[in-house]
């Protein structure tokens, strides 16, 4: 993580925002060596969770059939 001074930011601030966009990079921004904020890439959230692995799972047979292993549960 990257850290810059807030007079550096104001200066550079479309450079920057350039580069965190690209490199995905953080920037953390301080005023007199504290930190005041964090500058992150943007990244948009799905609106639901319904799909959000389309294409990534496979299911193998079928999951609610009974598979006739004995747990130990079940003994």
């Amino acid at each position: 993580m990257k850290t810059i001074m807030a007079s550096e930011f104001k200066a550079k601030c479309l450079k920057i925002m350039d580069q965190v966009a690209l490199s995905g990079e953080e920037v953390v921004v301080t005023k007199n060596g504290v930190p005041v904020g964090k500058f992150v890439p943007y990244r948009s959230k799905p609106k639901t969770l319904r799909g959000l692995h389309a294409g990534k799972v496979r299911t193998h047979g079928d999951l609610i059939q009974p598979s006739g292993e004995v747990w130990d549960a079940e003994r």
